[in-house]
């Protein structure tokens, strides 16, 4: 039961953060922002991360893409 939480965690965690990554590339759109925040909201949801991580990353993520335009 342990593994298969751990993996099923992992996978959440690496799908947070290629959105994340792609949310701050080089070709920061909307599109790619909504995605990350969806995630990030989701696997706060299932406690794969932190909710206060989660509202960090998300803020740090919308000023970021605020700053750009």
């Amino acid at each position: 039961q342990r593994l298969r939480r751990r993996k099923r965690n992992q996978s959440q965690l690496s799908r947070v953060r290629t959105a994340v990554k792609r949310a701050t590339g080089d070709a920061k759109s909307a599109d790619a922002l909504k995605a990350a925040v969806q995630l990030l909201d989701k696997a706060a949801q299932k406690g794969v991360i932190r909710r206060k991580t989660a509202s960090r990353k998300i803020s740090r993520l919308t000023k970021q893409h605020g700053a750009s335009k």
